[in-house]
């Protein structure tokens, strides 16, 4: 029902009527007329008007404390005032000198002063002229919700009488969410980055066996060169790349120069105890031979052969803690991507010079060249550009460093200003990485006796080598790309005391690595076969299955590594390097424990695929420790059941993925050969199969990072 107008009550039929005032009393002879039930007050028949409101309400007679609060008196009930009425009338007439004066200036735009208290900020008047002309100013708002309510904002910000001018809006700082974008942008810059730089080593290592072979020449180079990186991580390659990181970030928060002093006392120290080790090490360099393989140094030629090669490669020791040095200080500022891309160059260069040392002498099937017959200008050859492509490397990052506005001075004010703080706490990585290396000597002698002993190619460390290379590429590629981002938001986070940020960032680094850790790893245990038939085709069909067969028993061992790699990261985050030192500790200790087992009880040529079972098993072991231990010093939480959850069902969606994906790779090498040719098919078919078939059963059981990610490539890809 719905009531009349006001203008039109009172109205007769010729629409005379009163618009308003009191009603006229009716005159004599009239009817009086009718109440208008519109008209009446609503209150003038409230029947309890003349009675306690309170009384009304059981609930509200039952709480009221009368004595504090004493009711109001019967009829004593306020009549309600207008909405809206006309402004009281001024008592005095206006003073000329105040109204002469010029009023305050109005909000810019087509507001007004408006009578009754409306607010202009929040009233305007925009007529159909104003739309037309203004219509070709509207602008691109900053946020959605801005443009909706455009409206409702003034002009003037709160103050709805401004006196002047307001400054320019300072810029809106940052959103937390940025970081996840920060983060993934970061992440993809280093994650390419390293995607090339492993190609590239991919490409090197197919040269290099093509070179040298897989047979004794080829251990003795590799031993050569692998030497080097022994030495630097034993020495301080552990402390730079664990400790300094969060040193770096604390010294750009804390000192007044942003750090810059610091960073160059750092490298200044660096540079030199490098140069002082790479003094002692070509020195040594017969010795290092003898402990890193006494199978080799009991061959005088293969001796000879891998004493030379190794006073080249020794030198690369300082060109590598120059690079690593750089590059931390370059990730400190946020900068990632220099100390990804640099190795390449390196790649490229090793790639030449072997590549010419295969034109000039061809390839190891072609010469059947050995240890007793590589002449003296081939190893210079190979040394030296070894060497060079290190320096390259390292001096490719200053470039970098001058964009980020660092600029290296020597100072050897060492003393007193936190290095020896740094010192002490790179003490424990030290030893650290001096456990991890212990191992990794075993697993050399072990390997090089086994392969020896076999009488067969593709069964010593060069094998061993090479299958831990295509291994770890996930790991460098994904989890380090992302822990390498995440380092330095951890070590904020730990060094404000917010365990549960660190823990978040942790569970996250886990969890998002997981999604590519966990299949890569059940397609190296399906697929691993003509991976290396594939890539190694030029060592000969036996070398190539036997790192087949070698990468196959590393595989399931890259889930506990990257989780192992994830999980320390959280002790450095809080300058605790003991803890990772103990545990690695035990890891070396069940690695070498459980290959020398294998050397024992294992054939000599199965000898190798023993120990690259035990490298994942010490690393699981390994997991289990360090996550109790992180988990209590984050306070009892490290967000295990939301990792746990998602490795499980990451790994049930992976089983039925590989072994129908491993089915139909095998099922193409029989048909087609284990030649280059069959073992590309194979791996295209078997690959093609074990991805769509994980990807499916994931989408099944609606696991969150795979939606996650699913959705962000869809929005890269504007779907």
């Amino acid at each position: 029902m719905n009531a009349p107008y006001d203008g039109d009550r009172g109205q007769g039929a010729d629409g005379a009527g009163s618009s308003g005032g009191p009603p006229m009393p009716p005159g004599p002879g009239q009817v009086p007329p009718t109440p208008d039930p519109y008209l009446q007050t609503a209150y003038d028949h409230d029947p309890y008007r003349s009675q306690d409101l309170s009384v009304q309400d059981p609930v509200t007679e039952a709480l009221y404390d009368r004595a504090a609060h004493p009711p109001p008196p019967p009829g004593t009930y306020q009549q309600p005032q207008p909405l809206y009425q006309q402004p009281p009338v001024a008592q005095y007439a206006p003073d000329p000198r105040i109204w002469a004066q010029t009023p305050p200036p109005e909000p810019d735009g087509p507001s007004r002063y408006l009578p009754y208290g409306d607010d202009p900020v929040t009233t305007q008047f925009v007529g159909v002229d104003d739309l037309v002309s203004q219509a070709s100013q509207d602008r691109d708002q900053p946020d959605a919700f801005a443009h909706l309510f455009r409206d409702q904002e003034g002009p003037t910000g709160s103050s709805p009488v401004p006196a002047e001018p307001e400054p320019a809006p300072a810029p809106a700082p940052p959103k937390s969410g940025g970081r996840a974008s920060g983060l993934l942008k970061s992440s993809a810059v280093m994650a390419a980055g390293t995607l090339v730089s492993r190609l590239t080593g991919f490409v090197r290592s197919l040269v290099i066996t093509a070179a040298l072979g897989a047979a004794l020449l080829g251990d003795s180079f590799t031993i050569a060169y692998t030497l080097p990186t022994m030495i630097y991580i034993l020495t301080v390659g552990g402390g730079l790349n664990s400790v300094f990181v969060p040193q770096l970030v604390r010294s750009m928060k804390d000192d007044e120069d942003g750090g810059e002093a610091y960073a160059n006392r750092l490298l200044t120290l660096v540079m030199v105890a490098l140069g002082v080790i790479v003094a002692i090490a070509v020195f040594a360099a017969p010795w290092l031979i003898h402990m890193m393989s006494p199978t080799i140094a009991g061959d005088a030629a293969a001796n000879s052969v891998a004493v030379t090669f190794a006073r080249y490669c020794l030198p690369t020791i300082f060109f590598m803690g120059v690079h690593v040095v750089m590059g931390q200080i370059l990730n400190a500022r946020g900068r990632f991507g220099a100390m990804m891309w640099t190795p390449v160059l390196n790649n490229i260069v090793m790639i030449f010079t072997f590549g010419m040392f295969i034109w000039v002498y061809g390839t190891s099937a072609e010469s059947q060249m050995g240890v007793q017959t590589i002449p003296p200008e081939g190893v210079r050859l190979l040394g030296i550009g070894t060497l060079l492509g290190l320096v390259v490397q390292a001096l490719a990052m200053v470039p970098y460093l001058r964009e980020a506005g660092f600029r290296f001075r020597p100072r050897f004010d060492w003393k007193g200003h936190g290095l020896g703080k740094t010192i002490k706490l790179a003490k424990w990585t030290v030893l650290f990485v001096l456990a991890n290396q212990a191992g990794v000597l075993v697993v050399t002698q072990l390997a090089t006796s086994a392969g020896k002993l076999s009488g067969k190619d593709g069964t010593g460390i060069l094998a061993y080598s090479n299958a831990q290379l295509i291994w770890g590429m996930p790991q460098a590629i994904i989890t380090v790309s992302v822990m390498a981002a995440l380092l330095p938001r951890i070590s904020r986070a730990a060094h404000d005391n917010d365990p549960g940020a660190v823990r978040d960032d942790i569970s996250q680094g886990l969890r998002n690595s997981a999604v590519a850790i966990v299949p890569v790893a059940f397609m190296f245990l399906a697929l691993g076969l003509p991976m290396c038939t594939l890539l190694y085709a030029s060592a000969g069909t036996e070398a190539a299955r036997s790192m087949g067969f070698i990468l196959m028993a590393f595989g399931l061992g890259l889930i506990p590594y990257s989780v192992q790699y994830v999980v320390l990261r959280g002790f450095y985050a809080y300058e605790d390097t003991r803890t990772p030192f103990y545990n690695t500790v035990i890891v070396a200790a069940v690695n070498a424990a459980a290959s020398a087992l294998c050397y024992v009880v294992l054939p000599a040529q199965w000898a190798v695929v023993g120990m690259a079972a035990s490298y994942g098993l010490a690393y699981a072991v390994g997991v289990g420790i360090a996550w109790r231990r992180l988990r209590n010093r984050l306070g009892g939480d490290l967000d295990g059941a939301h990792v746990v959850r998602t490795y499980a069902r990451l790994c049930l969606a992976a089983i039925p993925a590989a072994v129908l994906g491993g089915g139909v790779g095998f099922a193409v090498l029989l048909g087609l050969g284990e030649g280059a040719f069959g073992s590309l098919v194979a791996l295209i078919c078997g690959g093609a199969v074990l991805l769509g078939v994980f990807f499916i059963a994931a989408k099944r059981m609606r696991i969150e990072e795979i939606n996650g990610m699913v959705g962000m490539v869809r929005g890269r890809l504007g779907r």
